[in-house]
């Protein structure tokens, strides 16, 4: 276990290493991969079903696109308390 976990993190630091030169958009699609990848990873270790596998993807996805997409604009939205949320630099 510690031996893929390991592999992974080289992985995911030589991969993110790459998106350097990448235009928003590209980096948006790879970060989104990437989170789908971690779910779908996720999922088989935690031995889920076909159904929490597919949702745990998805979810992966979208959050891998979110952080690709807020690294590249430095923008990040933080909740106010009453529900809305305010875009502002990321700290």
């Amino acid at each position: 276990m510690t031996k893929i976990l390991g592999i992974g993190v080289v992985v995911a630091a030589l991969t993110l290493a790459g998106c350097d030169r990448m235009t928003p958009t590209e980096r948006t699609v790879v970060g989104g991969l990437i989170g789908a990848g971690v779910g779908l990873v996720t999922a088989d270790f935690l031995r889920a079903d076909p159904n929490w596998t597919i949702l745990a993807v998805m979810a992966g996805a979208t959050a891998g696109a979110l952080v690709a997409r807020n690294q590249a604009t430095n923008e990040c939205a933080y909740a106010v308390g009453d529900g809305t949320y305010r875009v502002r630099r990321c700290r």
